[in-house]
C-alpha cells in the first residue's frame, strides 16, 4: 500500500456539542456537508485502490459529497461502542465519575456492553490488514476515536495511545512508510471552507 489517506466525517449536531456518538446514527449538520464537500480536493489528488467507509450514515454521507463515488462499507470502522455513555459528554460523564477519561477507564454497560479499547484496537488491525494488500492509494471514511486508535496501530502503539492524536471533524490525515516504517504522513490537516 503506497498510503492510508483518513478521512472524519464531517460535523454532526452531537460531535458539535461533545456528545459520544458511537453506534447512534446522527446526520450531518449544515456545516458538516460543507466540511464533507470541501474534501473534494484532498480526494481529487489522484485515483484510490480501494475506499472503505464506516456504515454510519454520517460517513458515508461524508464519502459521498467528498467525490468517493464507489466504496466498500466495513462494519469494522464503526465508531467506538460507548456502552452507556453513548450520547453523554465527558463533562456529564465526570459529574458521577470525577476524573473520568475515556483511553483509561473505559466505558459502562448500556444498551449495549460497550467496547475496550483492545477491542477497538482489534478491528483496526482487520482494517489495516486487509487494506496493507492494496498496492496504491486506499481511503478510509470514518470516525474520530476509531480513526485515532488505527493510528495507533499503524504506529504499532498500544490502542490506548490514540489518545495522542486528536482529531477534528471534517479534516484529513495521510498514514504512510518512511524506509518501510509506518508514519504519520499528515495528521489532523483542515480543508479551506467553514
Amino acid at each position: 500500500m503506497e498510503e492510508m489517506v483518513l478521512l472524519r466525517h464531517g460535523e454532526t449536531e452531537w460531535s458539535r456539542t461533545g456528545r459520544h456518538t458511537g453506534r447512534t446514527d446522527v446526520p450531518l449538520t449544515p456545516r458538516g456537508e460543507e466540511q464533507a464537500k470541501a474534501l473534494i480536493p484532498v480526494i481529487a489528488e489522484s485515483p484510490f485502490e480501494r475506499v472503505v467507509v464506516s456504515p454510519a450514515r454520517r460517513a458515508t454521507r461524508t464519502a459521498d459529497l467528498a467525490g468517493l463515488g464507489s466504496y466498500e462499507v466495513d462494519p469494522d470502522l464503526w465508531e467506538w461502542d460507548y456502552g452507556g455513555y453513548e450520547g453523554v459528554s465527558t463533562p456529564d460523564i465526570r459529574k458521577d465519575r470525577p476524573g473520568w477519561y475515556l483511553w483509561r477507564d473505559g466505558v459502562i454497560p448500556g444498551e449495549t456492553p460497550g467496547e475496550s479499547a483492545a477491542e477497538v484496537g482489534a478491528r483496526a488491525d482487520r482494517v489495516i490488514e486487509r487494506c496493507a494488500r492494496a498496492r496504491g492509494r486506499v481511503a478510509l471514511v470514518a470516525h474520530g476515536h476509531l480513526l485515532r486508535v488505527l493510528t495507533a496501530r499503524w504506529l504499532r502503539l498500544p490502542p490506548q495511545d490514540g489518545r495522542l492524536f486528536k482529531l477534528d471533524t471534517g479534516t484529513y490525515s495521510r498514514l504512510s512508510y518512511e524506509h518501510g516504517e509506518p508514519v504519520i504522513r499528515t495528521w489532523n490537516a483542515p480543508v479551506t471552507g467553514p
